[in-house]
């Protein structure tokens, strides 16, 4: 674990707060923190949803700290890459929903996060640009991929090629944030979506999860065929009665994930 990510459990979501001052850059020890931080949650059957937010009024992140890429050693650019890789997929691979709540600068690797996240909330304020070829770089953390899955080539070529720094309301305009809020509001939005999460089952979200990803890797009609072998799988899940029973019962469900 480390300082640099604070972790804090309300009901069934997790809150990770990033908390390397000033700009929360990213660094070896957070990066392997969120990996763990991540996988803890993972095995944690009673949260159903996380929440990524900063405590800098200015930034959500700056991304990646460029001192370490100063000097040209490739070694350093390897490591470096791989951490940032591995750290950003195992928050997609969040077995539940995650939720970004952008509240300022997200630059670089600090924007790469947030597209690792399933929603994200932005504020009004709040500016997002992936300028790592500015500097002689490129996105190694998904960016590339993940920005060209929300909003298209078009626009994904217009930020990384022209290096385009985009303002909240454009960002909601082009489908890479998906709630716009005022100024202070990120985090209250981000946590009423998870409140919204914490209705649904678990089981379910996770399934339903996964096939939405599916087709990042795989074709359309191997998506319809999981589609129908994870419905026929929930049956095996004591959350699948549950639910099910408590709708024809007319009350609230109690999940188990299980």
């Amino acid at each position: 674990m480390t300082d640099k990510l604070i972790v804090e459990k309300h009901g069934h979501t997790a809150v990770i707060t990033m908390n390397n001052p000033p700009a929360n850059t990213w660094t070896e020890e957070s990066l392997s923190g969120l990996v763990t931080v991540v996988d803890e949650l993972n095995q944690d059957k009673q949260i159903y949803a996380l929440v990524l937010r900063s405590t800098s009024e200015k930034f959500f992140s700056a991304g990646a700290d460029l001192n370490l890429f100063a000097d040209g050693d490739r070694a350093m650019a390897r490591e470096m890459a791989s951490q940032f890789g591995r750290a950003f997929e195992s928050l997609s691979k969040f077995r539940g929903v995650s939720i970004a709540a952008i509240n300022g600068f997200a630059m670089g690797g600090g924007l790469e996060v947030a597209l690792a996240c399933d929603i994200r909330v932005a504020e009004e304020q709040a500016q997002m640009a992936l300028p790592e070829a500015t500097v002689g770089l490129l996105p190694c953390a998904g960016g590339t991929q993940n920005l060209t899955m929300l909003v298209g080539e078009g626009w994904a070529k217009r930020m990384i090629l022209c290096g385009e720094r985009i303002k909240a309301p454009q960002a909601k305009g082009i489908g890479l944030v998906e709630e716009l809020v005022p100024q202070g509001q990120a985090y209250d939005k981000a946590m009423e979506l998870a409140k919204a999460v914490e209705k649904q089952s678990p089981t379910a979200i996770a399934a339903c999860k996964q096939l939405i990803q599916n087709n990042r890797t795989h074709h359309w009609d191997a998506g319809y065929r999981l589609e129908r072998e994870l419905f026929v799988d929930l049956f095996h899940t004591e959350d699948q009665k549950e639910g099910v029973n408590a709708f024809l019962d007319k009350r609230a469900p109690e999940w188990k994930n299980q």
